[in-house]
C-alpha cells in the first residue's frame, strides 16, 4: 500500500512533471484541493475515485480528517494519490501527511510540482533573484498557524525579494508592517493573479499601494526592486509552440 503526495504546480497542466501525469493516469483513488485545476483533473485515470478536501468557506476539511482519510484509503486501495497545488512541501502540508501515514506504516513517495513562489513571479516577467538588485529571495505565507497573522515587520530585509502567498486578504497589514521595519514606500510590488491559468493578471504598484489594489486570490505577491521588471519572457507554453 502507497501513497503519492504529488505537486499539481501552479494550475497549468502543461506544467505538471511527466512523473505526476504517470501516477495521475494510474492512481485507484486522488484526494485533490479545491484549486487544482480543471484540466490537471482531466488527467486522472476515469476509473479512479475522486475526493475532494479543499479548503472553502463552510465546508473545510481539517487537517486530522484529511490525514485519517489518506490512512484509510491506503488499506483500501493499491495507489492512493494526494494531489496538492503547487508543490507538498511549500505550504502544502505534505509534511505532515507523510508524517501520518509513515507512523502507520504506510509507505509514501513525493513527487515535487512547482511551486506557485516561483511560478508566478516567472510567468509575469520577474527574475526572483537579479545581479545588482536581488542577492535572495524569503518566501512566505501571510497566515500563521491557527489563523494568525505573520509579523512582517523583520521581513523588510534590502536587496532580498520576499514572496508571499496566500497575502491577498492581508495586503494591508504587510504593506504597513514592511513601511514599519525600514523599505521604502516606493519600493517595487507586483500581484501576480491565477498564475499560468487562463486569467492571469499581473498588477504592478508601491509598497504605499498595495493595500488599495483591486486584486483577488489566488496571488502571489512580490516585494522587492525587482518586482518592477517585465523582462519579456515567453510566459505561455503555447506562444513556445508557435515560435517552434
Amino acid at each position: 500500500m502507497s501513497v503519492y503526495l504529488v505537486g499539481a504546480g501552479p494550475g497549468d497542466a502543461d506544467l505538471l512533471t511527466v512523473r505526476a501525469v504517470e501516477i495521475l493516469g494510474r492512481a485507484d483513488v486522488v484526494v485533490h484541493d479545491r484549486l487544482v485545476g480543471d484540466d490537471v483533473l482531466k488527467l486522472i485515470r476515469p476509473r479512479a475515485a475522486r475526493i475532494d478536501v479543499g479548503k472553502k468557506p463552510g465546508a473545510s476539511s481539517s487537517q486530522s480528517g484529511i490525514n485519517e482519510l489518506l490512512i484509510e484509503l491506503a488499506g483500501r486501495y493499491d495507489t492512493v494519490v494526494r494531489l496538492k497545488g503547487g508543490d507538498p512541501f511549500i505550504f502544502g502540508r505534505g509534511g505532515e501527511e507523510a508524517v501520518a501515514l509513515s507512523r502507520c506504516g504506510i509507505e509514501v513517495h513525493v513527487v515535487p510540482g512547482i511551486s506557485s513562489a516561483f511560478a508566478a513571479p516567472l510567468l509575469a516577467g520577474i527574475t526572483v533573484t537579479h545581479r545588482g538588485a536581488s542577492q535572495g529571495v524569503c518566501v512566505v505565507t501571510a497566515t500563521a498557524e491557527g489563523g494568525s497573522a505573520v509579523d512582517f515587520e523583520p521581513l523588510a530585509l534590502a536587496n532580498i525579494t520576499l514572496v508571499v502567498l496566500m497575502g491577498v486578504a492581508q495586503r494591508s497589514t504587510i504593506s504597513s508592517q514592511l513601511r514599519r521595519g525600514g523599505l521604502d514606500p516606493s519600493t517595487a510590488v507586483a500581484v501576480v493573479e491565477s498564475a499560468s491559468r487562463v486569467g492571469q493578471r499581473v498588477t504592478r504598484a508601491r509598497l504605499d499601494e498595495l493595500a488599495t489594489l483591486d486584486v483577488y486570490a489566488p496571488a502571489v505577491i512580490v516585494v522587492g526592486p525587482v518586482a518592477a521588471l517585465d523582462l519579456g519572457v515567453v510566459t505561455q507554453l503555447g506562444d513556445l509552440v508557435g515560435a517552434s
